[in-house]
């Protein structure tokens, strides 16, 4: 076997996970297999074509294997362990293959938590009602991966915690970051109190509206975040039927987009958004008699 088939086996992060680097081109990869890091143990190197890789991943510029490194190396073994588990778990139900970086992300999040929870510190999540509405699969995958987290640690994961956990699974099936996912369950906690101000209502929490409310701001934040928002051939229909429905959505949308960072036009989504205020109002009114 030559060095040009091969990849030098630089580090074994977990029974899944192996950190090599190409001796040609001394670019470094994350290598993915289910077993690849234990059937790694005793080898130092491993070819390109094994049939054990399930994916690859180049580390670049910004991300070198001495900050990998340092993200796995003060790790908990039964961390790393509970993790892969989670993952192939989350692999299975989402149908869908994972970004390499939640081998990463989730068991530094899993570790800190533990953490916090050993050590009596409060985990509060102020968006845990949005996130459980928001994303229902994956926070019934998260729910899992709580029990299987206090059954490997020996601690009790409260539900504040599992809407965390949603989120990393979200992250993960998806190219959007964590951060920017709860930034995302945020604006719609935002966007919720606005709509309510200025409709002057309350809207129950527990109600069918809040639920379907909730399901079109993701859907309409989450297509600003990543530029496929539909033309809405009626935006100035609305705009002139709808003057503060659209006047509303108009403010919320606006507010949600700058704080997810997105610059360009908003006036199709918050026709969209108007209509739906509009059929809520209706509804709304209509339960209140």
């Amino acid at each position: 076997m030559t060095s040009s088939d091969s990849m030098k086996v630089e580090k074994i992060v977990g029974n899944n996970v192996v950190l090599t680097v190409d001796p040609v081109s001394s670019k470094e990869y994350v290598l993915f297999g289910k077993g690849l890091g234990f059937a790694c143990k005793n080898e130092a190197v491993i070819r390109k074509d094994d049939t054990r890789i399930e994916r690859r991943y180049k580390l670049d510029e910004g991300d070198s294997r001495e900050r990998y490194e340092s993200l796995v190396d003060d790790l908990d073994p039964d961390v790393i362990e509970v993790s892969e588990r989670i993952i192939e778990m989350m692999k299975e139900r989402l149908g869908t293959p994972v970004h390499p970086k939640v081998y990463f992300a989730l068991p530094n999040h899993i570790q800190f938590a533990a953490y916090r929870l050993r050590n009596g510190m409060a985990i509060n999540n102020p968006f845990l009602l949005e996130t459980k509405l928001g994303f229902p699969k994956e926070f019934e995958i998260a729910g899992i991966a709580a029990e299987m987290i206090g059954r490997k640690l020996g601690i009790e994961v409260p539900e504040d915690e599992t809407g965390f956990l949603a989120l990393h699974v979200r992250s993960a099936s998806v190219t959007m970051p964590v951060g920017r996912l709860a930034l995302l369950a945020a604006a719609i906690n935002d966007t919720v109190a606005r709509i309510e101000s200025g409709l002057g209502i309350a809207i129950p929490r527990d109600s069918r509206s809040y639920l379907r409310l909730v399901a079109h701001l993701r859907e309409a934040f989450e297509s600003l975040t990543e530029g496929r928002q539909a033309k809405n051939p009626l935006t100035a229909h609305i705009r002139e039927s709808h003057p503060l429905e659209f006047g509303i959505a108009s403010d919320a949308i606006r507010q949600a987009a700058e704080a997810l960072g997105f610059t360009g036009a908003i006036e199709d989504e918050a026709g969209y958004l108007a209509l739906a205020l509009n059929r809520f109002v209706q509804t709304f009114e209509t339960k209140q008699q």
